[in-house]
């Protein structure tokens, strides 16, 4: 496409354009750029004889520097969008390109409609009603055929409309148009919840606390303390939108088996006179304790259903205890886990299992944990979790050692006003994503260009941060008195106190997300850039700038701004979407109908883990707030040694790393591997059997896991998830 030189045009025609101030409909004002209506004239144009000539062109530019002239004639100062829109089509009339105008005059009628439908309850609750895909099936996890899933998504389509109207203008129009994308938009800002959080276990448990109308004692006994953790987790995570996680399970459940143990013994002495027995006695009956409350706690987790009409996103970090409680609940833990669910033994899709490897506990041979995290191993290659923390790579990356909150999200190192490490009862209040693809492709190769449409793009995306830590500091104690006056989020507080506490002095995260660094690499280096240093470094160098930005914020404003590598199960799909419908299909862009999610290799090459997570490890330093590594295997269930080797290699270069593998299963011939996605669902290759009462079908969507075959209402897109499930981490 020819370029348009528009300050040369200007000073030619008028030169008062290079003044000239645009009011956007939002209320901001940007530069005047003339290049922005002859790109729409050429996309105008393309619509009706697709590509143009040299000719073409020509006209075009002739048709632009009348636009000029007609705005410098009627113009001296700051000139409204609607206003230029109106010159544009006004010339094209007078110059006799009716279809043009006509193209033009209904590309921006749609964009009007489209504006107007997105605040309109109306609209998009006939959409819910009509079974609108996009609606219905925006979460893997929820199932849009029960009652309380519709009524949630009832009430999230006037959460978004209502959200939509509450943000500044600006950020609502670039979260529309797709610039930037607010999360959780149906929760925020219509109610200013929080996301995700790391629950203060410990001191609930050990504190005592209360739901509903019931103040709870401290347990006394292992089962009683995995019971009230499922109804805390039921209770957080129908208070906040996030997922939620349990730190060091395994440290934080072995107090209460010990109460067991101590129990047991006592029967012990009344009834066997030989010591070695009864201790033979009280570890057999308190192994057998450990094992029945961790398995009923993986059975109350995936049983429970929170107020917004899903399985609460839930993670459990265990793996460094050492003494014998410890090794027994993370034994217990990883063999459930294995076991299956009912007596199809199907695979478990939440608690997300982290199991951390730190050298000298659970690493090497030698390690006295060591026969852990074989289990651990045999786990992930049956069943896909547990992913892994690399103790010292965590701490180095985000200044201490803590599970994430959920999926991804890492709370950095802090300390209270008396110098103690806190990580347990902190929270995040919410992400904005960046599409950087976009950027990219406005920049059309110019680097200097993207530079400062980033700056620009990252001024939107400061203001709908602050608007969210702003609005999350206007709940009040008795909005969610599980988070703010029971102990989830650690210090209570009364009904007076301002929720701010919990928040200020960089206690609590917000978080800048961003996506699509592959894909803003191959518009400028190509698809092929993986190899190239000049390109790594261009990529890293953008991940470097969003860091500094939100290190900048984080000390203006007191509260920690982290970047995160985007949780994005719908996002990757979201943004192509839109950037298709404004570019069109762009190779190694558009072209793939998704964006690869934050920092990832193009899975499309298939590298070698080893390959993967060479060039992957360079990237989380700038980005530790949130952050995770796949690996895609084939089946491994038969050589877990070589899961081993890759978790081995990881442990010096990434901090958190996941496991990609086949574990679909039909019940009706014993297939296990990987299920073929067809117009009917995810089928057996075997036996063509695709009913999801007698197949598990199990894929991993962002962080978690989800069984795509147990939502009918997808079936048409089953194709889509099988070809995107790669590239949503």
């Amino acid at each position: 496409m020819m370029d348009l030189k528009n300050e040369q045009l200007a000073r030619e025609v008028h030169p008062q354009l290079q003044t000239i101030k645009i009011i956007k409909r939002d209320g901001r004002l940007m530069d005047f750029d003339d290049q922005k209506i002859y790109d729409a004239l050429v996309k105008a144009k393309q619509q009706i004889h697709g590509e143009l000539s040299p000719i073409d062109h020509e006209r075009l530019l002739e048709i632009v520097e009348r636009i000029d002239a007609e705005i410098g004639q009627r113009f001296s100062t700051d000139v409204k969008i609607y206003e230029i829109q109106n010159i544009v089509e006004h010339i094209l009339l007078e110059k006799g390109e009716y279809e043009i105008a006509e193209a033009y005059i209904n590309y921006r009628t749609r964009r009007d409609f489209d504006r107007s439908k997105a605040t309109d309850i109306n609209f998009t609750i006939g959409r819910l009603i009509n079974k609108d895909q996009s609606v219905v099936n925006e979460n893997a996890n929820k199932d849009s055929n029960v009652f309380n899933t519709q009524r949630d998504l009832t009430a999230g389509i006037v959460g978004k409309s209502i959200g939509l109207k509450m943000l500044p203008t600006h950020v609502a129009n670039a979260h529309q148009k797709g610039d930037i994308h607010y999360h959780d938009l149906d929760y925020h800002p219509y109610t200013p919840m929080t996301n995700c959080c790391l629950i203060d276990f410990k001191g609930m448990l050990n504190d005592g606390f209360k739901i509903g109308n019931a103040e709870v004692e401290s347990p006394k006994s292992i089962q009683t303390a995995t019971a009230q953790i499922s109804q805390i987790i039921a209770n957080v995570a129908s208070s906040q939108y996030g997922g939620c996680s349990a730190d060091r399970t395994d440290e934080l459940l072995a107090p209460f088996a010990k109460l067991n143990y101590q129990k047991h013994m006592q029967d012990a002495l009344k009834w066997i006179e030989n010591p070695k027995r009864r201790e033979e006695y009280a570890k057999a009956k308190t192994k057998k304790d450990i094992f029945d409350a961790m398995q009923s706690l993986e059975y109350e987790i995936n049983t429970l259903f929170t107020s917004n009409g899903q399985t609460p996103f839930t993670s459990l970090g265990f793996g460094l205890g050492t003494n014998w409680f410890e090794r027994e609940i993370q034994r217990a833990i990883l063999q459930i886990r294995i076991n299956g669910l009912g007596s199809e033994r199907r695979t478990a899709i939440f608690p997300k299992l982290i199991f951390s490897i730190k050298k000298g506990v659970n690493s090497n041979p030698t390690d006295p944990n060591y026969d852990i995290k074989q289990l651990a191993l045999e786990c992930a290659t049956k069943r896909m979790y547990p992913d892994i923390l690399n103790y010292d790579k965590i701490v180095e990356l985000t200044g201490s050692f803590k599970v994430p909150m959920g999926c991804r999200s890492f709370l950095q190192g802090w300390q209270d006003e008396s110098g103690q490490e806190v990580n347990v009862g902190r929270m995040n209040l919410g992400v904005v994503t960046l599409n950087l693809p976009r950027i990219a492709l406005e920049a059309a190769g110019d680097q200097d260009k993207f530079w400062t449409l980033l700056e620009e793009r990252l001024a939107t995306v400061k203001d709908a941060l602050v608007y969210r830590v702003e609005r999350c500091k206007e709940a009040i104690p008795a909005n969610a008195p599980i988070l703010y006056m029971y102990g989830a989020f650690g210090k209570r507080l009364s009904r007076t106190d301002a929720v701010n506490e919990l928040f200020k002095n960089k206690r609590a995260t917000v978080s800048l997300g961003y996506i699509g660094l592959y894909e803003v690499a191959s518009t400028f280096f190509g698809g092929a850039w993986e190899n190239n240093p000049t390109a790594k470094d261009f990529t890293l160098s953008i991940v470097k700038s969003l860091k500094a930005h939100a290190d900048d914020w984080g000390n203006e404003y007191g509260y920690h701004f982290s970047v995160y590598s985007t949780p994005s199960e719908s996002l990757t799909d979201r943004f192509c979407r839109l950037d298709t419908e404004k570019f069109g299909i762009v190779e190694n862009v558009t072209d793939k109908e998704y964006y690869t999610n934050s920092f990832h290799y193009d899975v499309r090459k298939n590298p070698t883990p080893f390959e993967k997570l060479d060039f992957e490890k360079d990237y989380p330093k700038y980005c530790s707030g949130g952050f995770i590594h796949y690996c895609e295997y084939p089946m491994l269930q038969q050589n877990p040694k070589a899961l081993e080797a890759v978790w081995d290699y990881s442990y010096d270069k990434v901090g958190y790393l996941g496991t990609n593998t086949p574990i679909d299963h039909c019940y009706e011939c014993g297939f296990e591997g990987d299920f073929t996605p067809t117009e009917r669902g995810f089928e057996c290759p075997q036996c063509g059997n695709h009913d999801p009462k007698t197949c598990d079908v199990v894929k991993r969507t962002c962080g978690y896991l989800g069984n795509p075959q147990a939502r009918p209402m997808v079936h048409g897109r089953h194709k889509e998830i099988s070809s995107r499930v790669k590239h949503m981490k």
